[in-house]
């Protein structure tokens, strides 16, 4: 029986079970449905506000609403992947989501300390998504080049061709309405009286944990339009057509997907937003530095105290520190942040040495304020998942023609020895 279900031809059965209205997600342009026959041929991701407002972690006070990025399989219907964080959607958090969907769940979840199993995992095939820009971004078209993903877009102003993963989305936020305190409910009307700031509890890290129980609990509800769990739809379809090769090396992964800058080399390495990058791996470079073209660059914003470059044969990324060891990890919209009061000072020229300064000033105003802002309460939560920056043990290196400087000024980076692995 199981297997007959699952032979159904998905667009006929949801029509002849909830109607046209329900299966218009499943038609593809002019009308032909999109054939999807096996696990990961096919993801939908989307992005949207919660409807919760949560706390921070020290004071346990409201600093607003985060966003969820979600994957779902569209074959079995399951949840591949997830991100919760409180930027907005950008080329990251698909790039975060991504990784979540490629890779082993199960460090996360010993990571978040939750119990549970998650297997839905493995390197999709195709993305099915809006048109919003970070979709379009060249960091993920980079991305999935490299990794044989293929990119299709839904058509403009027909929402109801990413019904399935919206109707994720909207299953997920009735729960949050339902049982959750501090939710904002879908609008004022159905919010009414209910004080959601007042009544908000849950931190960042509890939300997520909330979430991965919650998608657990769906994998092990039945689906009315598979007529059984997602959970055992995929478990059927991994035994017929075989179980998934999931990425292991999860940051190579994820730096496939992060913005991408290009820079030419420097005598004394790269120079990005006023801050130097540098390492000995690359004097070889710096040597026919004249004779090579722009490099291509990978970022992470939620920690720039490092980069990845791609080296000139287009293989291997170098991962490559600052220049000062002893600046600390920092977020890119605090480097910003920091620019813009530097310049509102009349500071026209911005220095590496002026910047951190006015970094460390303005983590010092939100640390010590005893009653902060929700701005401020927000800006140290973003700021969580940095590790404390260890000293240099050994002195920065010279201003000077570093190619000619001597080996030890730092440890050399060390390159992927391959950008992808399966």
């Amino acid at each position: 029986m199981a297997r007959r279900i699952a032979d159904l031809d998905p667009l006929k059965a949801t029509r002849r079970r909830e109607g046209q209205d329900a299966s218009r997600d499943l038609q593809g342009v002019g009308g032909v449905p999109p054939v999807v026959t096996a696990p990961l041929e096919q993801v939908q991701i989307d992005h949207t506000v919660i409807d919760l407002v949560v706390v921070d972690e020290r004071d346990r006070q409201p600093i607003g609403r985060p966003y969820l990025t979600i994957a779902i399989d569209t074959f079995s219907r399951c949840v591949l992947g997830m991100v919760v964080t409180l930027e907005a959607p950008s080329a990251v958090s698909v790039g975060l989501c991504l990784a979540h969907v490629a890779c082993d769940k199960r460090p996360w979840l010993e990571g978040m300390d939750v119990e549970m199993d998650w297997p839905m995992s493995g390197k999709p095939k195709q993305l099915y998504l809006d048109n919003a820009a970070e979709f379009k971004s060249e960091a993920l078209r980079r991305g999935c080049e490299q990794h044989g993903i293929q990119l299709d877009y839904r058509p403009p102003r027909q929402p109801h061709y990413g019904g399935i993963v919206e109707r994720i989305i909207g299953t997920a936020m009735q729960m949050i309405h339902d049982e959750l305190p501090g939710t904002t409910f879908s609008n004022p009307g159905q919010r009414g009286e209910y004080d959601s700031e007042n009544k908000a509890v849950l931190t960042l890290r509890e939300l997520e944990r909330w979430l991965a129980l919650a998608v657990g609990t769906y994998h092990g509800s039945v689906h009315n339009s598979l007529l059984q769990p997602p959970a055992a739809c995929w478990t059927e379809a991994v035994t017929r057509v075989g179980i998934p090769v999931i990425v292991t090396r999860s940051t190579a992964f994820l730096v496939d997907f992060l913005p991408v800058i290009r820079r030419t080399l420097t005598r004394t390495g790269f120079v990005i937003d006023h801050i130097h990058y540098y390492a000995d791996a690359l004097k070889p470079w710096i040597a026919r530095r004249d004779r090579l073209p722009a490099f291509l660059i990978r970022r992470d914003p939620r920690d720039i105290s490092r980069i990845w470059v791609l080296e000139p044969e287009g293989q291997h990324y170098l991962e490559i520190p600052y220049r000062t060891l002893s600046h600390p990890a920092v977020t890119l919209w605090e480097q910003r942040q920091a620019v813009a009061r530097l310049r509102q000072l009349g500071r026209e020229q911005v220095d590496e040495s002026s910047l951190f300064r006015m970094i460390e000033q303005m983590r010092d105003i939100v640390t010590t304020a005893q009653q902060t802002t929700r701005k401020a309460r927000r800006d140290a939560d973003r700021r969580r998942h940095l590790k404390a920056s260890a000293p240099p043990v050994k002195p920065d290196p010279p201003d000077t023609d570093m190619a000619d400087s001597q080996t030890g000024s730092q440890p050399p980076a060390k390159p992927f020895d391959q950008v992808e692995e399966w």
